[in-house]
């Protein structure tokens, strides 16, 4: 996995950030500072920590049902001896991360392209059950139009399909022109432990 190194954790699968407790009100907690004569870089991320309990177990079907603050979330155990470890009531530890990070590169530095990366961790056997899930996506795009009245900037992506984006700092605007290539790498990942020692 790139740009992410995740603890080993669970076993399961699961989607996104069902369990953390809206990631979208969290302000992002880092970005890199650019000088003036550097091509425009902005890296943010942003981690939450939510921490819940089991509701239910279903051994026949090998899920785990956890609750969180504001909605519950189901996953599969892929290991069925890790749910002897688990009860319901057991407290349990969820850590959600995302990034961002755009770099504009210079005409020729990059075709567009869309690139996708998986990966998984599971705790080993005999320790606390947990697991990870992550994923990181990059997309090169060009820039087709900028206003920077509007403060705006307009790239156009593999497919052909245009968004127009505000800019954070109106002053990248100058540092850019319409054929850059914009290269953006999202990243997200989630992590679940059962917040107890493993039973030796």
């Amino acid at each position: 996995m790139k740009a992410i190194v995740l603890a080993l954790m669970m076993g399961v699968i699961v989607p996104g950030a069902a369990l953390a407790a809206d990631p979208a009100r969290s302000p992002m907690i880092a970005q890199a500072k650019t000088d003036r004569e550097a091509v425009p870089k902005v890296k943010e991320a942003r981690l939450r920590t939510v921490r819940g309990t089991v509701e239910a177990i279903d051994k026949e079907k090998q899920t785990v049902t956890l609750k969180g603050p504001k909605q519950s979330l189901t996953v599969h155990v892929r290991d069925p001896k890790k749910l002897e470890a688990i009860q319901v009531g057991d407290p349990v530890l969820a850590k959600y991360y995302e990034s961002l990070m755009i770099e504009v590169k210079k005409p020729g530095e990059g075709t567009p392209s869309v690139t996708v990366e998986q990966g998984r961790a599971t705790s080993k056997p005999g320790e606390t059950p947990a697991g990870a899930i992550a994923q990181q996506v990059t997309v090169n795009a060009t820039i087709v139009g900028i206003d920077k009245k509007a403060q705006t900037a307009t790239i156009k992506g593999p497919e052909g399909n245009s968004v127009t984006v505000k800019a954070r700092d109106p002053k990248n605007l100058d540092k850019v022109k319409v054929g850059d290539n914009v290269e953006i790498t999202y990243t997200e990942a989630l992590a679940i432990t059962l917040d107890k020692p493993a039973n030796k």
